[in-house]
This record gives C-alpha cells, structure tokens and sequence, in this order.
C-alpha cells in the first residue's frame, strides 16, 4: 500500500515549492512511497501525485500486476499496452486530473523522450524536480538507520572474513566473487553496486572497473563494496596490504586514516556539508597531499547508494540528525598507488554516529 506518512511528505514538498504535482519514475523515489521495487525500462512507467492529494499510476500492461499487488485495489492505474503505445495514456490522463497549464515536476527517471511527448500531449509545465525530491528521502527515520547499520554490519563481517582470501596469486575477479558470496551469505538482499578491488597501480583510479590484475607481493589492495538489507545500502572502503607496507606507504595511510577520523568528528547537527568535506581535506592538504584528494568527502546513502546530502567543498547545506553519508578521503597518486577508508555515518546531535565498525588500523594479510 501507499505509505501515507511518506506520501504526506511528498505534499508538502510539493507544496512548499509551489508546484502543482509531480511524476516520479520507478526509482529510490517510488519505492521509498510505495515499497514497490521497479527500475527504468523503455516502457513508460510512472507514479503521479497531485498537491491537492489525489494520485494515480500509469503502467505498461506487463507490469500492471505488481502495482496492483502493492497499492491495492484504491489505487487508478491507467494501463497501456505494446500494440497501442502510452501516448494516448498521457492524453486521458491530462484530460481527467486537468493537468493542462499545470506544474509539474519529475524526478530524475524520466527519459528524455518521454518528457517530449508528455510535453507535447499534456501541455503542462514540467520542471526539474531532482532537487526538490533529494528532501524526500533526506532525513532518516529510527527504521531507516536501523536497516542502514544492519547492511554496514553486513560489509563489516565481509571485509573482515574476505581478507583471509587475499594473497599473491590470486585475481581481483575472484576477491571480488568472494566479496558476491560473503555478502549474500552473511544476509544481504543483493549488492548496493559491484564490488571495486584495485590492486598495486589500479588503486591509483577512485572507480576502477576492471578485475583481471593478480596480485602480487608487496601490493596493496583498495576494496570497496556494500549491499542492501530491507532495501538500505551500505558502502565501506579498507585498504589492505600484501606484505610489509614501504615507508611511504606507512605515512600516506596514516594521512588518509587521520583525514577520515578528523572527518567524522566534524559531523554534528548544525554544521555545513563543506565544513565536513574542508576538515578532512584540510589534513590531506597541511601533509602536502591536497591534490591528490581528487573527490569529494562523502556522498549520502539511504535506498540508493548515492543521494543527498553530497559531503563536497561549497555545499552549504546544514547537517540534521538522521542524515546518513559516508566519509571517504583519499589519496590517489596516479600510476604508482591509492588509499581510501571509508565509513557511514548518522548525524545525531551533537556528533555522528559511525555505522562500520570494521578495523581501521593497517591491515597487512
């Protein structure tokens, strides 16, 4: 059924920035409103509230059965099919709710073709609701962080048992499998996204995507990786050592350890985005690291792996209790090596709490 406390939500917002409703494509947006978990295809898909309180679906004939089964029997659900295209579903739509001359915002699922024909058949007044819906979904409720510690707890019992499958010879394909099946086994619902394992040089790329290196003596190994627990993702970074770590090595981490801990003391309720971003960065940049901190500080995570709030240099935007993101510094020295660690973190009052409770320390396998 429709979660009308977060459907109340969704009013207000719309509301508050003084648009007359909104049409949201099967995202983190619909199954945050709906628990209906439905991802973008080329059929058109959508869930469409009014800020007067009225809401209906509008669903290709394959997957009308699913909404139904979620939303009950209350729900209008305008059904479409292959052979007659949704085209003149728009059409009756905009006749019955009067969205002529209204506007509408729609979240970041909408395809752009899409939004020409709506355009076009509806003659409403569309607006980029991207930012407008990140406040949906900004705040966590005590549910939400407790899914959310349970999927850290989850990476956390990973990244200590993967470790012991890490050693010269193997591939960063198979540390990644493992990653797969330890997630999976120890009650994730399905990966937040694909496991990153960057050895020796690949660590220098933040979002390496390759997996065929074996790792060799001497190496050290960024892995980060996350699943889903009642639809909330984790996300944790560690970086681990084949062998006794050079000097250099040594001083870099314990750079890279200090910026995330100095990070995440900085979390409070009260402070900005950027204050958070600039107290990590600031101790990468005192030891003469600063430009090879090439990211941001953190990303928030909830249903999706990122989503507001953006832990970024210039972000204004004031901290609240229940605001879930990660602190990840780095330092990322091209063709030579990179360092990353990362935790998730809850605002709550006056401090953060830190979800991942996996060792921190240097870890040498």
């Amino acid at each position: 059924m429709l979660k009308k406390d977060k459907f109340e939500k969704l009013l207000n917002i719309l509301k508050d920035h003084k648009v007359d409703g909104c049409i949201l494509a099967p995202t983190c947006d619909t199954e945050y409103l709906t628990g209906l978990k439905s991802y973008v295809c080329e059929r058109f898909q959508g869930f469409v509230a009014l800020a007067d309180g009225r809401w209906f679906v509008i669903s290709p004939e394959l997957y009308y059965e699913e909404w139904r089964e979620t939303l009950g029997e209350e729900a209008h659900i305008y059904v479409w099919s292959d052979n007659d295209g949704v085209n003149g579903t728009f059409e009756k739509a905009a006749l019955d709710y009067d969205l002529k001359d209204k506007t509408i915002a729609i979240n970041d699922g909408i395809r752009g073709v899409d939004l020409l024909d709506m355009k076009e058949i509806m003659q409403a007044n569309f607006v980029n609701g991207d930012k407008m819906f990140e406040e949906l979904r900004l705040i966590k409720d005590e549910e939400e962080i407790e899914y959310l510690a349970k999927a850290a707890e989850i990476a956390d019992k990973t990244f200590e048992e993967v470790i012991k499958y890490i050693k010269p010879g193997v591939t960063e394909r198979e540390i990644a499998d493992k990653i797969k099946e330890l997630l999976i086994e120890f009650g994730g619902e399905e990966l937040s996204f694909e496991p990153i394992v960057a050895s020796g040089p690949n660590s220098s790329k933040p979002h390496y995507n390759d997996d065929k290196r074996v790792i060799q003596e001497q190496d050290l190994v960024i892995l980060d990786f996350g699943c889903r627990y009642k639809g909330y993702c984790s996300d944790i970074s560690r970086t681990v050592f084949i062998g006794e770590p050079t000097e250099e090595q040594k001083k870099i981490y314990e750079i890279v350890l200090r910026a995330n801990e100095t990070g995440e003391k900085a979390v409070r309720e009260g402070v900005t985005a950027g204050e958070v971003d600039n107290a990590a960065r600031q101790v990468i940049k005192d030891a003469g690291y600063g430009q090879y901190f090439i990211n941001r500080t953190g990303h928030g995570i909830g249903l999706a792996v990122h989503e507001a709030p953006y832990i970024k240099g210039g972000n204004d935007q004031v901290l609240k209790t229940g605001m879930a993101f990660s602190v990840e510094p780095g330092i990322y020295i091209p063709g030579k090596f990179g360092m990353r660690v990362e935790d998730i973190v809850v605002v709550d009052g006056d401090g953060p709490r830190v979800l991942n409770k996996a060792p921190k320390e240097m870890t040498i396998v």
